[in-house]
């Protein structure tokens, strides 16, 4: 019965059977994590990522290291300018006082996905800035479903494909390689999706003519005139 207890008491602590929020957000843009804390004394407000805590900002006027965090209202946190490296799982702790004790503690938690559409011209590398420290596999969605080009402690599949850092680069990019790109991380969860497809160059005018012909019948006709 004690030992019941106690792993109740620590379920409570540690947020135990918190559900996830969804949250996704477009790269460049801003997302809200909302609170939705009815406590009307909240005394502060502690937000975390991998188990770093991060710096929020009073309101978006704040000056700071991390002034793309902010908070807005009561509790609501807003992140904007957005990165592929702020995907992930967020933990928001809310503390505020009530009659019975000093301080209570709401707990809540977000999990934030990003995406982003980008074209690259044929021929060229495309370069993936996606290989977070959190990103477990990389995935491409052909006709044949998802499949895996790129594994944690097993590498990229393919010899066009090369590491650098956080980036995934496709060298020498074709047609085959377009289709939609995700990330997950070590529990499945999706942490960035990429659109990918073919660029044309503006250079290519197809089906116009050619410009010296044009310049040729203008010149014969003045003659004529």
């Amino acid at each position: 019965m004690f030992l019941n207890l106690l792993l109740l008491l620590f379920c409570f602590i540690s947020h135990c059977g918190t559900t996830p929020v969804s949250v996704m957000g477009k790269k460049g843009s801003s997302v809200t994590l909302t609170c939705e804390s009815e406590a009307r004394e909240i005394t502060r407000i502690v937000l975390s990522k991998l188990s770093k805590n991060i710096l929020v900002c009073e309101n978006e006027k704040c000056r700071s290291e991390n002034s793309r965090v902010f908070k807005k209202g009561s509790c609501d946190i807003i992140i904007k300018d957005l990165r592929f490296s702020d995907a992930g799982k967020y933990i928001l702790r809310v503390y505020y006082n009530n009659p019975q004790a000093e301080e209570k503690r709401q707990t809540l938690e977000y999990h934030l996905h990003i995406h982003d559409a980008i074209s690259v011209q044929k021929g060229e590398d495309l370069k993936l800035d996606v290989l977070l420290i959190n990103a477990d596999k990389v995935e491409r969605n052909s006709s044949e479903g998802w499949t895996e080009v790129w594994t944690r402690g097993h590498g990229v599949n393919s010899d066009r494909l090369t590491v650098s850092d956080e980036t995934l680069i496709i060298n020498e990019f074709t047609v085959t390689d377009t289709g939609t790109y995700r990330v997950l991380d070590y529990e499945g969860e999706t942490l960035i999706t990429v659109s990918v497809t073919e660029s044309v160059s503006t250079g290519e005018h197809k089906g116009s003519p050619h410009p010296d012909r044009e310049s040729w019948s203008w010149s014969e006709n003045l003659c004529v005139l």
